[in-house]
């Protein structure tokens, strides 16, 4: 499963988008580079009921944003996307 399908299956699950979790995880100061993805994880495990798999999807766009290595961009990996950038804003506004 891509990055962006992990992020739009959260969507699906939620009704949040990534840019929203990525407010609530500024919130709880969780953009802190200290804070551990482990952390990270258990909140959205507790709060939202979110697998490993799709917590740790949110947790790369909340420490480092929406740019993803280019190794994933049109490789035939598991993790393969069609662009090296993350949609933040919700799957009705993708372009």
């Amino acid at each position: 499963m891509s990055f962006q399908a992990y992020l739009d299956n959260i969507e699906d699950k939620t009704g949040l988008t990534p840019r929203d979790f990525i407010a609530a995880a500024k919130e709880r100061g969780f953009d802190d580079p200290s804070v551990k993805a482990g952390v990270i994880v258990d909140w959205l495990k507790q709060d939202y009921d979110l697998g490993r798999g799709h917590a740790m999807a949110l947790v790369h766009v909340i420490k480092k944003g929406p740019k993803i290595d280019a190794k994933h961009v049109g490789s035939s990996g598991v993790h393969r996307d069609a662009s090296d950038t993350l949609w933040l804003d919700g799957k009705d506004n993708r372009p």
